[in-house]
Protein backbone atom coordinates (compact mmCIF):
# COMPACT_ATOMS: atom_id res chain seq x y z
CA UNK A 1 0.00 0.00 0.00
CA UNK A 2 3.04 2.03 0.55
CA UNK A 3 4.02 1.97 -3.15
CA UNK A 4 0.05 2.82 -4.35
CA UNK A 5 -0.01 6.06 -1.66
CA UNK A 6 3.37 7.55 -2.90
CA UNK A 7 1.98 7.27 -6.36
CA UNK A 8 -1.14 8.94 -5.50
CA UNK A 9 0.88 11.91 -3.70
CA UNK A 10 3.37 12.03 -6.95
CA UNK A 11 0.12 12.42 -9.24
CA UNK A 12 -1.62 14.45 -6.55
CA UNK A 13 1.90 17.12 -7.02
CA UNK A 14 1.64 16.93 -10.47
CA UNK A 15 -1.50 17.69 -11.28
CA UNK A 16 -1.27 20.75 -9.05
CA UNK A 17 2.31 21.52 -11.19
CA UNK A 18 0.15 21.37 -14.68
CA UNK A 19 -2.14 23.36 -13.74
CA UNK A 20 -0.22 26.20 -13.80
CA UNK A 21 -0.75 26.54 -9.81
CA UNK A 22 3.02 27.74 -9.57
CA UNK A 23 2.36 30.70 -11.84
CA UNK A 24 -0.61 31.83 -9.64
CA UNK A 25 1.28 31.61 -6.55
CA UNK A 26 4.87 33.54 -8.22
CA UNK A 27 1.71 36.24 -9.18
CA UNK A 28 0.67 35.90 -5.62
CA UNK A 29 4.03 37.19 -4.90
CA UNK A 30 4.94 39.49 -6.76
CA UNK A 31 1.29 41.43 -6.34
CA UNK A 32 2.56 41.18 -2.43
CA UNK A 33 5.77 42.67 -2.98
CA UNK A 34 4.36 45.36 -4.77
CA UNK A 35 1.28 46.44 -2.80
CA UNK A 36 3.08 46.29 0.36
CA UNK A 37 5.58 48.34 -1.30
CA UNK A 38 2.72 51.10 -2.51
CA UNK A 39 1.34 51.24 1.29
CA UNK A 40 5.08 51.43 2.33
CA UNK A 41 5.99 54.70 0.33
CA UNK A 42 2.66 56.56 1.44
CA UNK A 43 2.80 56.17 5.11
CA UNK A 44 3.85 58.90 7.23
CA UNK A 45 5.78 56.47 10.00
CA UNK A 46 7.12 52.96 10.34
CA UNK A 47 7.17 52.26 6.68
CA UNK A 48 9.29 49.38 7.13
CA UNK A 49 7.33 47.97 9.50
CA UNK A 50 4.17 48.40 7.88
CA UNK A 51 5.64 46.64 4.41
CA UNK A 52 6.45 43.46 6.28
CA UNK A 53 3.48 43.56 8.24
CA UNK A 54 1.39 44.09 5.11
CA UNK A 55 3.57 41.26 3.17
CA UNK A 56 3.43 38.52 5.72
CA UNK A 57 -0.48 38.88 6.00
CA UNK A 58 -1.63 38.97 2.78
CA UNK A 59 0.92 35.89 1.63
CA UNK A 60 -0.40 34.09 4.35
CA UNK A 61 -3.66 34.31 3.49
CA UNK A 62 -3.47 33.98 -0.37
CA UNK A 63 -1.50 30.52 0.16
CA UNK A 64 -3.73 29.72 2.42
CA UNK A 65 -7.02 30.08 0.12
CA UNK A 66 -4.88 28.82 -3.00
CA UNK A 67 -4.19 25.57 -1.26
CA UNK A 68 -8.10 24.87 -0.13
CA UNK A 69 -9.03 25.98 -3.37
CA UNK A 70 -6.73 23.41 -5.26
CA UNK A 71 -7.52 20.60 -2.70
CA UNK A 72 -11.38 21.20 -3.04
CA UNK A 73 -11.53 21.79 -6.86
CA UNK A 74 -9.25 19.14 -7.67
CA UNK A 75 -11.38 16.50 -5.96
CA UNK A 76 -15.00 17.86 -6.79
CA UNK A 77 -13.24 17.12 -10.34
CA UNK A 78 -12.43 13.69 -9.63
CA UNK A 79 -15.73 12.87 -8.01
CA UNK A 80 -17.58 14.04 -11.39
CA UNK A 81 -15.46 12.66 -13.21
CA UNK A 82 -15.87 9.26 -11.48
CA UNK A 83 -11.76 8.76 -11.34
CA UNK A 84 -12.32 7.62 -7.44
CA UNK A 85 -14.37 4.94 -8.41
CA UNK A 86 -12.14 3.98 -10.99
CA UNK A 87 -9.25 4.32 -8.09
CA UNK A 88 -11.19 2.15 -5.67
CA UNK A 89 -11.80 -0.59 -8.06
CA UNK A 90 -8.52 -1.20 -7.92
CA UNK A 91 -6.89 -3.03 -5.57
CA UNK A 92 -6.63 0.02 -3.12
CA UNK A 93 -7.64 0.56 -0.08
CA UNK A 94 -9.34 3.66 0.57
CA UNK A 95 -7.09 4.48 3.34
CA UNK A 96 -4.27 4.28 1.29
CA UNK A 97 -6.18 6.52 -1.29
CA UNK A 98 -6.74 9.21 0.95
CA UNK A 99 -3.57 9.09 2.96
CA UNK A 100 -1.62 9.36 -0.73
CA UNK A 101 -3.99 12.56 -1.58
CA UNK A 102 -3.38 14.23 1.67
CA UNK A 103 0.56 13.81 1.23
CA UNK A 104 0.22 14.56 -2.25
CA UNK A 105 -1.25 17.98 -0.68
CA UNK A 106 0.92 17.96 1.78
CA UNK A 107 3.81 18.55 -0.60
CA UNK A 108 2.05 21.27 -2.42
CA UNK A 109 1.76 23.21 0.50
CA UNK A 110 5.33 23.57 0.73
CA UNK A 111 6.15 24.99 -2.87
CA UNK A 112 4.25 28.27 -1.56
CA UNK A 113 4.95 28.47 2.13
CA UNK A 114 8.98 28.03 1.33
CA UNK A 115 8.77 30.59 -1.83
CA UNK A 116 6.61 33.14 0.33
CA UNK A 117 9.39 32.28 2.97
CA UNK A 118 12.03 33.48 1.12
CA UNK A 119 10.62 37.05 0.40
CA UNK A 120 10.34 37.56 3.97
CA UNK A 121 14.32 37.21 4.34
CA UNK A 122 14.55 40.21 2.50
CA UNK A 123 13.03 42.05 5.37
CA UNK A 124 13.87 40.32 8.51
CA UNK A 125 16.72 37.81 9.94
CA UNK A 126 17.03 34.56 8.38
CA UNK A 127 16.40 32.61 12.06
CA UNK A 128 12.72 35.09 12.20
CA UNK A 129 11.72 34.15 8.54
CA UNK A 130 12.47 30.11 9.18
CA UNK A 131 10.33 30.39 12.17
CA UNK A 132 8.05 31.75 10.50
CA UNK A 133 7.83 29.52 7.36
CA UNK A 134 7.67 26.09 9.46
CA UNK A 135 4.50 27.20 11.22
CA UNK A 136 3.00 28.54 8.36
CA UNK A 137 3.88 24.86 6.75
CA UNK A 138 1.93 23.07 10.09
CA UNK A 139 -0.53 25.72 9.46
CA UNK A 140 -0.79 25.08 5.44
CA UNK A 141 -1.40 21.05 6.18
CA UNK A 142 -4.24 21.98 9.09
CA UNK A 143 -5.79 23.70 6.64
CA UNK A 144 -5.06 21.07 3.65
CA UNK A 145 -7.00 17.99 6.07
CA UNK A 146 -9.56 20.22 6.96
CA UNK A 147 -10.20 21.29 2.90
CA UNK A 148 -9.65 17.48 2.10
CA UNK A 149 -12.68 16.98 4.92
CA UNK A 150 -14.84 19.29 4.23
CA UNK A 151 -15.07 17.63 0.27
CA UNK A 152 -15.54 14.28 1.33
CA UNK A 153 -18.51 15.88 3.26
CA UNK A 154 -20.00 18.33 1.28
CA UNK A 155 -19.22 17.33 -2.29
CA UNK A 156 -19.68 20.74 -3.45
CA UNK A 157 -16.79 23.73 -4.22
CA UNK A 158 -19.02 26.58 -3.48
CA UNK A 159 -20.23 24.77 0.39
CA UNK A 160 -16.62 23.30 1.19
CA UNK A 161 -14.32 26.57 0.22
CA UNK A 162 -16.91 28.53 1.99
CA UNK A 163 -16.64 26.18 5.03
CA UNK A 164 -12.64 26.03 4.92
CA UNK A 165 -12.36 29.91 5.10
CA UNK A 166 -14.95 30.49 7.84
CA UNK A 167 -13.00 27.56 9.78
CA UNK A 168 -9.36 29.69 9.02
CA UNK A 169 -10.82 33.12 9.92
CA UNK A 170 -12.65 31.56 13.14
CA UNK A 171 -9.68 29.85 14.21
CA UNK A 172 -7.23 33.14 13.41
CA UNK A 173 -9.89 35.29 15.31
CA UNK A 174 -10.97 32.83 18.16
CA UNK A 175 -8.49 34.51 20.53
CA UNK A 176 -9.27 37.85 20.22
CA UNK A 177 -13.51 36.93 20.69
CA UNK A 178 -12.51 35.77 23.61
CA UNK A 179 -10.79 38.57 25.03
CA UNK A 180 -13.88 40.58 24.21
CA UNK A 181 -16.14 38.06 25.53
CA UNK A 182 -14.13 38.58 29.04
CA UNK A 183 -14.09 42.27 29.00
CA UNK A 184 -14.82 43.15 32.92
CA UNK A 185 -16.63 46.34 32.09
CA UNK A 186 -19.48 44.49 30.58
CA UNK A 187 -22.24 43.15 32.57
CA UNK A 188 -22.42 39.43 33.34
CA UNK A 189 -25.66 38.42 32.50
CA UNK A 190 -27.33 35.25 32.11
CA UNK A 191 -26.88 35.42 28.14
CA UNK A 192 -23.49 37.11 28.39
CA UNK A 193 -22.03 34.36 30.33
CA UNK A 194 -24.12 31.56 27.68
CA UNK A 195 -22.25 33.04 25.09
CA UNK A 196 -18.98 33.01 26.78
CA UNK A 197 -19.67 29.46 27.04
CA UNK A 198 -20.30 28.19 23.49
CA UNK A 199 -17.04 30.76 22.76
CA UNK A 200 -14.78 28.83 25.01
CA UNK A 201 -16.55 25.32 23.55
CA UNK A 202 -15.00 26.56 20.73
CA UNK A 203 -12.27 27.38 21.45
CA UNK A 204 -11.48 23.98 22.73
CA UNK A 205 -12.56 22.61 19.44
CA UNK A 206 -10.02 24.83 17.83
CA UNK A 207 -6.43 25.16 16.71
CA UNK A 208 -5.04 28.16 17.37
CA UNK A 209 -4.03 29.72 14.14
CA UNK A 210 -3.19 32.45 15.23
CA UNK A 211 -0.06 31.21 17.02
CA UNK A 212 0.95 29.94 13.72
CA UNK A 213 3.27 32.00 11.73
CA UNK A 214 2.82 35.34 13.70
CA UNK A 215 3.45 38.79 11.89
CA UNK A 216 5.31 40.40 15.15
CA UNK A 217 7.83 38.00 14.50
CA UNK A 218 8.76 39.54 11.29
CA UNK A 219 8.32 42.94 12.24
CA UNK A 220 9.82 42.95 15.93
CA UNK A 221 12.05 39.80 15.29
CA UNK A 222 10.98 38.50 18.85
CA UNK A 223 10.02 35.18 17.71
CA UNK A 224 11.49 32.40 20.36
CA UNK A 225 12.19 28.67 18.72
CA UNK A 226 10.68 27.32 22.05
CA UNK A 227 7.57 28.54 20.04
CA UNK A 228 7.50 25.92 17.47
CA UNK A 229 7.32 22.60 19.34
CA UNK A 230 3.82 23.01 20.82
CA UNK A 231 2.72 24.53 17.03
CA UNK A 232 4.34 21.01 16.11
CA UNK A 233 2.69 19.26 18.15
CA UNK A 234 -0.78 20.95 17.70
CA UNK A 235 -0.12 19.95 14.04
CA UNK A 236 0.45 16.32 14.61
CA UNK A 237 -2.74 15.90 17.05
CA UNK A 238 -5.14 17.78 14.44
CA UNK A 239 -4.06 16.33 11.64
CA UNK A 240 -4.92 13.12 12.82
CA UNK A 241 -8.18 14.12 14.18
CA UNK A 242 -8.85 15.21 10.70
CA UNK A 243 -7.63 12.71 9.04
CA UNK A 244 -9.37 10.13 11.24
CA UNK A 245 -12.76 12.03 10.61
CA UNK A 246 -11.89 11.85 6.96
CA UNK A 247 -11.57 8.23 6.28
CA UNK A 248 -14.89 7.41 8.68
CA UNK A 249 -16.93 9.72 6.00
CA UNK A 250 -14.83 7.95 3.05
CA UNK A 251 -15.52 4.55 4.43
CA UNK A 252 -18.93 5.18 5.10
CA UNK A 253 -19.69 6.48 1.68
CA UNK A 254 -21.55 3.66 -0.90
CA UNK A 255 -19.49 4.62 -4.23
Amino acid sequence: MIRQTRTIAFYTLLEALRNRLMWLVALVALTGIGLSGFLAEIAITESRQIQIALLAAFLRFSAVFLLATFVVTSMVREFNDKGLELVLALPLPRAGYLLGKLAGFAALALVPALLFGLLTLFFTPPTQASLWTLSHIGELWIVAAFSLLCVLTLNQVMASLSAVMFFYLLARAITAIQLIGKDPLSESTLSQKVINFIIEAIATLLPRLDDFARTEWLVYHNGDWAALPPLLAQTAIYLALLTGAALFDLYRKNL
